[in-house]
């Protein structure tokens, strides 16, 4: 069986640490700080899913610039934030679902419902992280949209920069459902976001099963004094 602490490990190695939220708000809700200082809109799913995408980074922005403490990485905030400005456009759940792979398939509801929630918290770290370092000179270009009419299943492009480094390309996924538009993965620098973890979980998981994923998100949430939250619902 594959010792938690070395499993701890693989789920901290740096691509790994591309966390999906935090690299959402880092790449679209940056650049709004040189947009203008109008009262954002508030996202629809129904709405095209770029302009989905651009309404929920100005919603997220724009409640960063009025909290200090959510600027300032605070988890309980971060988890707020989340739960009110991100997850309604998130499928948060496929996206738990296609990271842990076959193992999901094998996973009971109750351990399930854990997989989402510690895979959840993990992230929610990152994404403090990401929250706390932006910039005014972060800038996102929305690159040009491009879809089949009738497509349920989209990719919008964004360029990212900081007048300091090369341009970063962030693409974000979206799948058309009941609800809408929902995001549900990320690529950023080539990498995809549930492959990049789904060869983590599969390397854990391929000596423990789930209950070693399992074991070895709360690990790492132990470590990173991570605040439990609920699930998210969809």
């Amino acid at each position: 069986m594959l010792d938690s602490r070395t499993a701890s490990k693989t789920l901290a190695q740096p691509r790994l640490r591309l966390a999906w939220l935090a690299s959402w708000l880092t790449a679209l809700a940056v650049a709004l700080f040189a947009a203008s200082q109008a009262r954002a809109q508030a996202p629809d799913p129904q709405d095209p899913p770029n302009v989905m995408v651009q309404k929920a980074a100005n919603n997220a922005l724009e409640r960063i610039r009025k909290d200090q403490e959510l600027k300032a990485g605070s988890p309980e905030k971060i988890n707020q934030a989340i739960d009110e400005l991100i997850l309604p456009y998130v499928d948060f759940e496929k996206t738990t679902r296609l990271a842990v792979g076959r193992y999901w398939r094998d996973a009971t509801p109750e351990q399930r419902t854990a997989l989402v929630r510690e895979f959840r918290n993990m992230l929610v770290r990152t994404y403090g992280g990401a929250v706390s370092a932006i910039t005014p000179q972060a800038r996102v270009e929305m690159r040009p949209f491009r879809a089949e009419p009738g497509a349920t299943d989209v990719v919008v492009r964004t360029t990212v920069t900081d007048g300091q480094r090369d341009p970063i390309p962030v693409d974000y996924r979206l799948e058309k459902t009941d609800q809408g538009w929902k995001i549900y993965d990320l690529n950023v620098l080539g990498v995809w976001f549930i492959q990049n973890y789904r060869n983590q979980f599969s390397a854990i998981g391929s000596q423990g099963g789930v209950d070693a994923i399992i074991q070895a998100l709360k690990t790492n949430n132990q470590k990173m004094n991570v605040p439990n939250s609920p699930p998210p619902t969809r």
